[in-house]
Parts: structure tokens; C-alpha cells; sequence
């Protein structure tokens, strides 16, 4: 289809004063993205902090989330007001974070835009997002997204084609005026590039064994047609191993989150007492995040992380060894152990992905991850859901024991790390800035005090120097450390919509083997108490118990 003649108009507007992104772009409630011209008055923003924006590439795709579409209808419009050269675009307007950053490398394009609220609820009243990622694959440092709010928070007008929808569900070339519009498979490029990192041999080979069997969940999210196609189509897992794997515009009703307290379907299989899958898995609304679980056996993030790393070596793309790891401040210091062993660095960076890229591209580190249920290596710029599951996959191909035995043997050779997180979400902005203000000035006054068995070591708000840029990234969270090594961090999340969420981290580590056996909130008891205790949740939030416990 060929659309030749067009007409452009510039929309006035009033400057929004809220369209600050986070550390995962603008999330906001659906109902204002539709509110009167915010939509594209936030894409301009991105246009206009773009130099080179006339007759680039982008790449453009979301998680399937509502109002994906009609926002994709926008951005076509205004991209071709802008004089963009072309558009790569996934069908039905889907495409997986990973996925994208895979085709902004592949392609050489400017970027991308990936419109997803990530593991937020979806729906008419649910959250949308948007995030740029830069030409690296990578999501935007905080130099363009400051950039972006400065010029948002100044915009007067925006620039749109008055034009009928292109469709979007069919494969094939469009014109619309000088712009090219390309709508592509959104898995085909993805599924390639996972073809030539693992041994896709070895692991169909275990997906057919008789005595082995996996449930991945797909959460009605972005990867289930990733995962339709490579686990069960190219790799030969039963049909059926793939659940939830429709994407839907409000996730199913729930939560597109891969923990325990969201994945209730792939939790309860699992932890059936008969017939339990061997491998369980999950991700998130835009295919980034991942929850790993064997039978009746859950991984955490930050385990699964630690032992990538440490079984790198069988995974084809990583036999040559790998250059080092990162981690973000809060996630638990698990890898750090493996690193030491190894000889390679271990980078602590602030959350967020964006802090990764320098080292991604410095080719500084090969494997990094968040507690947050993201993994990621020098693949793509971005954290991989489904790379993680694949690689986890791989490795039980390899050593032929279950999943609980491979971290078992994990712990008994570097140590455990016993690891919570305590969110308490949508507290008001008020209380939560007060909590912090309280925190921060209490800072000095903490080293040397004891609470219970534990006495502080050092107290701060961690401070980041990135190791390639030198650029200095401060507030990024308040850690206590404590005589044994035990931590305690305090964090407001960037990623919620309504209130603030407090997430409070909490980590002990334990090397002798009769240690291991105990459930995660008793290991943790007293230092829960004492992060409690010490900023004084109940006092400022009114709150005596977690929302979510991970």
C-alpha cells in the first residue's frame, strides 16, 4: 500500500510538567495516555531529542498491552510528520524488549520505541508505558531522558499525518509519504540470534526425553508467541508446555509479573505434590523478566544469576569463558562469590538497565543481572527473559540433574545467600519521602550501633561512578552493612503509577551446610525486625506487614 499524498499538521499545546521518564521510561495509568494530546506530546519529546531523527530507522513494537495499538497508529503518523526514513514494525504491533534491542543492532537503527508498562497491570484501567532505546540496543542513559522531561516539560507543539490506520496484522511494505513502514515477524530474527548462543541440539533432545517435562508461562503476555514457536515448534516441547501464551490486552485480568505471588498458575503446578513439571518458567509483560523453578523449588533472581555465571562454560556462546559480571546495588551479593572464584570483575551498579550498557559495550562484563528477575548478557543490550529460561535449559541439558540439585551444589561450593524483598507499594509520596528523609539524616548516627546479633559497619546512599564514563550517579539507594556481611537496603521503585513503592532488601550469608535448610523469612527474621525498626515503616506508612514478599 502506497499513500503519496499526505498532510501534516502542527497541534498546539500546553506543556505537561509530569512526563519525566524513570528508570524504565513514562509509566502512567492508561486513562492518561489518552488524555488529550499527552500521548504525543511525549513522542515529540523523543523526536525532538533526536538530531538525527530525519530519514533514520526505528524500530517500533510493544507488549500487546491495551491501547497498544492505537498508540502505534500515532506514532506511525507522527514519525512520518517528523520525516523518519523508515519503520520497522513487529506484526500486531508486538515485539519483546529483547527482541527490539536485537533489531535496532541488526538493523543499525537510530533506535527504538517499545511501548510496555513491563510488568504492570494492563487494561482500560491498567498502565501503559513508553521507553526509548538508543542505537546500542540499550534503554536511554539519563542524559537523553533528562533531555526528553526538559524538553516535554516546554513543548508547545507537535507534528501529525492526517492519514487512515495502516493495518497492522498483515506481513509486508507500506509508503506513507517519504517513510517506509516494514511490518516484520516479530520472533524470526529473535529465535536466529537464540540459535546461535545454545546448543538447540542438546536441549530438544531433553524437551522429548521421556522423563522430562516443563511448563513455561507466558502470563498472556509479549513471549508467548516467542515461546510457542521456539520452545514448542523448533525445539519439540509437548504441546501444551507453553501456558497462557495468547497475549491479551489486560494480561488474562492479571498481574504480567514472574514471581510467586503472580504466576499463582505455574506456582500451584509446581508445587503439586505429584506429576510437578521437572522446569517451571515465567516472564513478564514485554519478555525481559524471568522466574526460574524446578520441582517444588523455587530460584531466586539473584541464585539464578550466580549460577549462569558459573555454568557459562557450557553454554556454546560463553565456552571461551566470559569477561566479567555486574549486578545492581540491591541484588544479592551471590554472583560476587562465583566472580571471586573465577578471577573475572564483579560491577555494582545502581538498578536499572541503562547502568549496565557502558559495560555491555566497554565489553567490560558478559553476564549481568537485576534481584528484579532480570537477566541479561552481551547478546542484546537489554535484559532476556526467554534467554534466561533457554540457558537455564541448556545447562540441565548438560549436567543431567534437576534443578534443585544444581543449586544445592551451587551452595554447598560458594556459600548461600538467604535474599528477601519487602515491597510495600502505593504509599503515599509524602510519607515515603519522609521515611527517607529520616533514614538520610539518621545515617551517621548508625556505625557501630548493635541490633539484636548485628552490629553496623558502615551506613550510606550509594553512590555510583560508571567505570567507562565517569559520570556520577547519586540517591541510588540506603545500604547498612553489618559485621557479618548481612545488608539491608532501602529503595523507592521508579516503576509503579499510583503512590510510591518502598522496596526493602534484605540479605544474609551463610557457608556451613547445616545453615542451609531453613525457610527463607525465618533465616531472615531478626534483620527484618531491624530494617523495621530502623526506618520505622509502621510509624510513617501505617503499614505492619509487606504488600508483596519475594
Amino acid at each position: 500500500m502506497i499513500i503519496k499524498t499526505i498532510r501534516t499538521s502542527t497541534v498546539k499545546i500546553t506543556p505537561f510538567k509530569d512526563q519525566k521518564p524513570g528508570t524504565s521510561g513514562l509509566r502512567k495509568t492508561v486513562k492518561q495516555f489518552q488524555a488529550l494530546d499527552y500521548f504525543p506530546a511525549f513522542i515529540q519529546s523523543i523526536f525532538n531529542s533526536l538530531p538525527t531523527l530525519r530519514n533514520s530507522t526505528l524500530i517500533l513494537g510493544g507488549d500487546g498491552r491495551y491501547f497498544n495499538r492505537e498508540a502505534i497508529q500515532i506514532i506511525l503518523r507522527m514519525a512520518s510528520a517528523n520525516r523518519v526514513g523508515k519503520i520497522i514494525l513487529g506484526q500486531s504491533g508486538i515485539l519483546s524488549t529483547p527482541a527490539t534491542s536485537n533489531l535496532i543492532t541488526l538493523h543499525k537503527a537510530l533506535g527504538g520505541i517499545i511501548l510496555s508498562a513491563s510488568h504492570n497491570a494492563g487494561g482500560p484501567l491498567g498502565d501503559f508505558g513508553v521507553k526509548f532505546n538508543t542505537s546500542n540496543g540499550g534503554p536511554a542513559p539519563e542524559k537523553l531522558t533528562e533531555e526528553i522531561f526538559r524538553i516535554s516539560s516546554n513543548l508547545r507543539e507537535y507534528k501529525i499525518t492526517n492519514i487512515h490506520p495502516i493495518p497492522l496484522d498483515k506481513l509486508g511494505e507500506y509508503q506513507l509519504g517519504d517513510m517506509e513502514i516494514e511490518i516484520i515477524d516479530p520472533v524470526k530474527d529473535y529465535a536466529e540470534l537464540m540459535a546461535k548462543i545454545f546448543n538447540f541440539e542438546k536441549i530438544s533432545s531433553l524437551l522429548k526425553s521421556d522423563n522430562f517435562s516443563m511448563c513455561f508461562d507466558a502470563m498472556h503476555a509479549v513471549t508467548g508467541p516467542y515461546a510457542h514457536t521456539i520452545l514448542e515448534e523448533q525445539l519439540g516441547a509437548p504441546k501444551g508446555s507453553v501456558i497462557r501464551g495468547q497475549p491479551l490486552p489486560n494480561f488474562g485480568g492479571g498481574h504480567p509479573d514472574p514471581n510467586l505471588a503472580h504466576a499463582k498458575q505455574l506456582v500451584e503446578m509446581m508445587y503439586r505434590e505429584e506429576n510437578a513439571p521437572n522446569f517451571g518458567a515465567a516472564s513478564d509483560g514485554d519478555g525481559d523478566r524471568n522466574m526460574i523453578m524446578g520441582d517444588y523449588f523455587f530460584v531466586t533472581p539473584s541464585d539464578s544469576l550466580a549460577i549462569l555465571a558459573a555454568n557459562a562454560h557450557l553454554i556454546p556462546a560463553y565456552r571461551d569463558g566470559i569477561k566479567g559480571v555486574a549486578r545492581s546495588m540491591p541484588t544479592s551479593e551471590a554472583v560476587d562469590k562465583v566472580a571471586e572464584k573465577m578471577g573475572i570483575n564483579c560491577f555494582e551498579t545502581p538498578t536499572g538497565w541503562k547502568f549496565f550498557s557502558n559495560l555491555l559495550d566497554s565489553n567490560k562484563i558478559s553476564i549481568c543481572g537485576e534481584e528484579s528477575f532480570g537477566t541479561g548478557s552481551n547478546h542484546v543490550n537489554e535484559k532476556d527473559g526467554l534467554w534466561a529460561v533457554l540457558f537455564w535449559l541448556n545447562i540441565l541439558a548438560e549436567r543431567k540433574e534437576s534443578v534443585e540439585n544444581i543449586v544445592r551444589q551451587h551452595w554447598a561450593e560458594y556459600g548461600r545467600n538467604y535474599y528477601t524483598r519487602h515491597d510495600y507499594e502505593q504509599i503515599p509520596f509524602k510519607s515515603a519521602e519522609a521515611l527517607f528523609e529520616n533514614l538520610r539524616e539518621n545515617l551517621k548516627l548508625l556505625p557501630h550501633k548493635q541490633f539484636k546479633e548485628h552490629t553496623v559497619v558502615t551506613a550510606d546512599d550509594f553512590t555510583y561512578e560508571d567505570p567507562i564514563d565517569k559520570s556520577i550517579s547519586e540517591n541510588q539507594g540506603i545500604r547498612i552493612i553489618f559485621d557479618d556481611g548481612s545488608r539491608i537496603i532501602f529503595r523507592l521503585s521508579g516503576t509503579g503509577t499510583e503512590g510510591a513503592t518502598l522496596r526493602v532488601y534484605i540479605e544474609k550469608y551463610v557457608t556451613e551446610l547445616d545453615q542451609f535448610e531453613m525457610e527463607t523469612q525465618e533465616a531472615l527474621e531478626t534483620l527484618i525486625q531491624t530494617a523495621e525498626f530502623i526506618a520505622d515503616i509502621k510509624g510513617y506508612t501505617g503499614r505492619t506487614k509487606p504488600t508483596v514478599i519475594t
